[in-house]
């Protein structure tokens, strides 16, 4: 689809998530013990069509680097077009944080967004947990003749989010920002597709008005002006990563089939970088009780409802239940955890106790030693 271009943001820490973000960008985060979350975006990119994509980053984009490479994963390696990073170069020197929303992060790339031949943009963010089906959300945008199309969920998600309050011929002329309850209208994926010359229009005028924010700027002053907003609905699974909560419980959402069958439909696969690993190896009197488990594992003590990346060992006598345990994490003998989030290298000496809750999972940052 040479007339879409996909522009995907990856460069937002979110700070609720803590210690999971403190080396890495949210996109980056490992997700269901296989993937990363900007997998989503790019195969739903991928799945439509699109192979020419560009990707917003800001600063701890080093993990994002080497997950994604030359993009030939999502075969969007190219020496025309193709996968292309993104970091800041429309920014002033005394400009160190992070972006303040997504018209700054654009307008930081606007020569790459100007230098786009195709007619239409597909913004989506990397943090999102959704797989797309963009070629129905495409047809849809060209049929309804409108300029911008927000891809929305009838769900309601568990973080603050904006709602477009949709007509009855399917198009949005007003919004509520930031909900955080069930309400009138639909949520916001925040996905978009936008025609260039409106995309551009909002870049400038924005810019010129010292604005940085996509809804409460750009989309509000459009809809102010007569500007009306096609709306289409994605049915299936989706969640916005926006907190250490929202990544444990969408982790444990994963362990549902139906949850599963709705974010990896076969008709459109999700791609991640290729790891060559062998088999998980359980030994005699080890258990696993509804758990994803990556290859490369080395299971000798007992897990329940958990999810355990690649080359991760638990050694007899320790018990996991609703475990989030990443890559290259060692779990003792005689360990006890419940709800509790492992970051990558991690290791728990033997005879550890370490209990967190649903709403409070405990986090073990990247290295740990205990």
């Amino acid at each position: 689809m040479s007339d879409f271009h996909g522009i995907i943001f990856a460069y937002g820490a979110v700070p609720e998530l803590g210690e999971l973000v403190r080396r890495r960008t949210a996109s980056s985060l490992p997700f269901c013990g296989r993937y990363r979350l900007i997998d989503f975006a790019l195969s739903s990119l991928m799945n439509a069509g699109i192979h020419d994509v560009g990707v917003i980053m800001r600063r701890d984009y080093q993990s994002l680097l080497d997950h994604l490479a030359s993009g030939k994963d999502w075969d969007m390696g190219r020496r025309i077009g193709g996968l292309r990073m993104l970091p800041p170069f429309g920014l002033p020197e005394y400009h160190q944080g992070d972006y303040t929303g997504t018209i700054e992060a654009l307008n930081a790339v606007s020569t790459y967004i100007h230098d786009i031949n195709a007619k239409y943009i597909i913004m989506m963010h990397g943090n999102t947990a959704a797989n797309i089906d963009l070629r129905a959300a495409i047809r849809q945008h060209l049929a309804s003749g409108a300029e911008i199309t927000a891809i929305c969920t009838d769900a309601t998600p568990d973080y603050r989010h904006h709602r477009y309050i949709v007509d009855a011929d399917g198009f949005a002329r007003s919004m509520i920002f930031n909900q955080t309850a069930a309400g009138e209208g639909a949520a916001s994926l925040e996905a978009y597709i936008i025609s260039k010359p409106l995309l551009i229009s909002m870049m400038d005028a924005c810019a010129a008005a010292n604005h940085y924010h996509f809804h409460r700027d750009a989309i509000a002053d459009y809809l102010a002006s007569g500007g009306k907003v096609n709306v289409f609905f994605h049915r299936g699974y989706g969640k916005r990563i926006m907190s250490t909560e929202a990544y444990f419980n969408a982790n444990m959402d994963m362990l549902s089939a139906a949850n599963r069958a709705e974010l990896f439909p076969a008709e459109r696969p999700v791609r991640t970088k290729t790891h060559e690993d062998v088999s998980t190896y359980y030994a005699e009197g080890s258990m696993a009780k509804n758990c994803l488990v990556a290859d490369g594992c080395i299971i000798e003590g007992e897990i329940d409802n958990c999810i355990i990346s690649s080359d991760v060992r638990i050694r007899k006598g320790a018990q996991l239940s609703g475990c989030v345990i990443m890559r290259g994490t060692e779990i003792g003998e005689g360990v006890i955890m419940k709800n509790v989030i492992a970051d990558k290298s991690s290791t728990v000496s033997s005879f550890q106790t370490i209990m967190g809750s649903e709403k409070l999972p405990v986090v073990l940052p990247k290295g740990t030693k205990i």
